[in-house]
């Protein structure tokens, strides 16, 4: 018996040209996990309530993830 899982439409973490607010962090990983971009968001700003380094992951997010071209 084989089973296929459904990919997103990315299969990679990569930054979009749009649907971006500052980085595109937030919206690269929505496109990865099939998310609405603005769910992403939301839950990137109440973690931010939270302590933790969040703030740091995303600029390292910003730096290290590639721009997806379109």
């Amino acid at each position: 018996m084989t089973t296929t899982f459904s990919q997103s439409s990315t299969s990679r973490f990569t930054r979009p040209r749009s649907g971006r607010m500052i980085g595109g962090v937030c919206a690269g990983i929505a496109d990865r996990f099939g998310m609405k971009h603005g769910t992403v968001r939301l839950l990137f700003l109440l973690s931010c309530l939270l302590p933790g380094p969040q703030f740091l992951i995303y600029l390292a997010l910003w730096l290290f993830m590639p721009d997806r071209g379109y």
